[in-house]
């Protein structure tokens, strides 16, 4: 049996750049969004990175204060912020879940934690498939309105495109008229409406297809 080796840590001063490499260094630096001029809000798209250790833990404040029930994924940043970015460096690597996975984190210009996007490679298991899809995306309660979920959308989108994805799928609880909403907004084609037995409850489920230049 072998075991997986990780690099050592290092951090980065967040600078704005074109675009992060990719495999990034351990700590990839600050992109401005791709679909920026397309969205009323300005952010940038960030890799998890630990010195967003206080805005991430901001964030986290505001899902416990005023939605503790969508919270509960992030909750493992608290006990080990150090250990929480590398697996999800690690996730993006394939070396964790199901399939690799892509995690960005959305900041404001004043340095908030406003959106978080996650983009699965593929989705070649009949639960990928069936039940979440390529992209989910988050935003903490306070930061919802402007528009930050069309901007965290779009920029898993983008993620996406890098990837050579020529359309995701999307599922939105159909009672979470807001989250399909957006998904609509950024292209998204509505295929069925159905009963979740994994979520036990109605959900939507959206394709959207992705240009390539």
């Amino acid at each position: 049996m072998s075991s997986v080796q990780t690099a050592p840590i290092q951090r980065m001063k967040p600078t704005l750049v074109r675009r992060a490499a990719y495999p990034p260094p351990r700590w990839a630096a600050f992109q401005p969004c791709t679909y920026a001029k397309r969205i009323p809000v300005d952010v940038f798209v960030s890799k998890p990175d630990v010195a967003l250790h206080d805005a991430f833990l901001q964030m986290l404040d505001d899902y416990d204060v005023h939605d503790p029930e969508n919270g509960g994924d992030y909750a493992a940043a608290r006990s080990d912020f150090v250990a929480y970015v590398q697996r999800l460096h690690d996730d993006e690597r394939g070396f964790v879940g199901l399939v690799p996975c892509s995690h960005r984190w959305l900041v404001s210009l004043q340095g908030a934690v406003v959106g978080v996007v996650r983009v699965r490679h593929k989705i070649h298991t009949d639960f990928l498939a069936n039940e979440v899809g390529h992209i989910g995306y988050d935003v903490p309660p306070s930061h919802r309105g402007p528009g930050f979920g069309v901007a965290a959308l779009k920029a898993g989108l983008e993620r996406a495109r890098e990837l050579g994805l020529e359309r995701v799928l999307l599922y939105a609880d159909t009672d979470n008229p807001a989250s399909w909403h957006t998904i609509e907004r950024c292209g998204g084609v509505l295929e069925a409406e159905r009963y979740s037995q994994h979520y036990h409850c109605l959900v939507r489920r959206y394709w959207i297809t992705i240009p390539q230049t």
